[in-house]
């Protein structure tokens, strides 16, 4: 079947993609607070690179507005890289198309001096969505760090079947089409995370999509749909209140955002699934290779400070600060597995 696509639902995927509240167009909103898991060891110092640079300020371009999921780790970044870089670093919402007319921007800059701060689907599957799609995400950034992940959490109503992840698939897969589930829009990544998971279930649940993921809980308290895969930070307030009810998690293990949920892959349900939606900081492929290396140092040391590493925590990111290398390992192997649910499942854009 082939799912159509206005511009303003395309995810700018994750899988992390499959993003979140659909937040900011669905990347994770604010956990509730907890403490935040040990710091990883310092990366080692970044490359040289020029000694006047930068020369003016920096700024770093996010597609969601202000108080977004993308746009509060943004600004979380920003103050502490205008101090290691001794220059104003300026965080600049330009929204739309979720998150690809920000993305075009950063493709596009030429001055040195422009960031993006982007989630997985503008960095992954843009362009398979949809072929219009004016930059090339394999050819037009030069990625620089992963910042964090967050895996999704299979949700259903309170009183639904089953008393596990393997009771409640047998009653999916009993139920046919007869069940649906809700996400925010074709080609967000609760739309192709819920179409990998039926490959790996054998589940038959009809796709509705909506306008976002807060409407997407809306209809599953009314008894419209039976499931969604949705962030955590939107999940667990309605969970913990009794109304909603977690099957598994997407990653492969317990989530440190939310360790009290078994996922579906240590409870024996999908075997390797491996499900996230990420952010991640990347510049424009002309940016010279030592100031990439530079950025990158600099900014994973600061996403993995204690007093940033716990921000993120709260904002419902897993700190990751990897390597320019590392983050391009990442776009590869997401692009790879959402771009195959993509073309096995005929999702296509307008």
């Amino acid at each position: 079947m082939s799912h159509k696509l206005s511009r303003r639902h395309l995810v700018a995927l994750p899988l992390a993609a499959f993003g979140a509240p659909a937040l900011a167009q669905n990347q994770p909103a604010a956990a509730p607070a907890r403490s935040a898991p040990p710091a990883t060891p310092a990366r080692p110092a970044a490359a040289s690179a020029p000694a006047d640079w930068p020369s003016r300020p920096v700024r770093i371009v996010v597609g969601f507005p202000g108080g977004s999921s993308p746009d509060l780790t943004a600004r979380t970044i920003a103050e502490p890289l205008s101090k290691a870089l001794g220059q104003p670093v300026i965080v600049e919402n330009r929204v739309g198309a979720g998150g690809n007319i920000a993305a075009d921007v950063v493709a596009k800059a030429t001055d040195q001096h422009t960031l993006g701060l982007m989630i997985n689907g503008n960095m992954t599957i843009a362009r398979l969505l949809n072929p219009k799609v004016p930059f090339d995400p394999q050819r037009d950034f030069a990625p620089i760090s992963l910042i964090g992940t967050a895996p999704l959490l299979l949700t259903a109503p309170a009183d639904g079947p089953g008393k596990t992840a393997l009771d409640f698939f047998v009653a999916a897969r009993n139920a046919g089409d007869k069940w649906s589930y809700g996400t925010p829009g074709v080609g967000t990544v609760g739309h192709i995370g819920m179409e990998l998971l039926k490959t790996k279930t054998n589940i038959n649940p009809v796709h509705v999509p909506y306008p976002g993921n807060p409407q997407v809980i809306n209809a599953m308290l009314s008894g419209q749909i039976q499931l969604a895969l949705l962030p955590i930070g939107l999940a667990l307030p309605q969970v913990r209140a009794g109304k909603l009810r977690v099957i598994g998690a997407t990653s492969l293990g317990r989530s440190p955002l939310a360790p009290e949920y078994p996922s579906l892959d240590e409870q024996g349900a999908t075997r390797g699934l491996q499900l996230e939606v990420w952010n991640a900081m990347a510049a424009p492929a002309s940016m010279p290779r030592p100031l990439v290396n530079r950025l990158s140092g600099l900014i994973s040391d600061i996403v993995r400070s204690p007093d940033v590493r716990a921000k993120l925590f709260q904002q419902g990111w897993q700190v990751a600060g990897t390597s320019p290398e590392g983050l391009a390992n990442r776009i590869k192997s997401d692009t790879m597995l959402l771009g195959g649910v993509i073309a096995m499942r005929g999702i296509k854009a307008e």
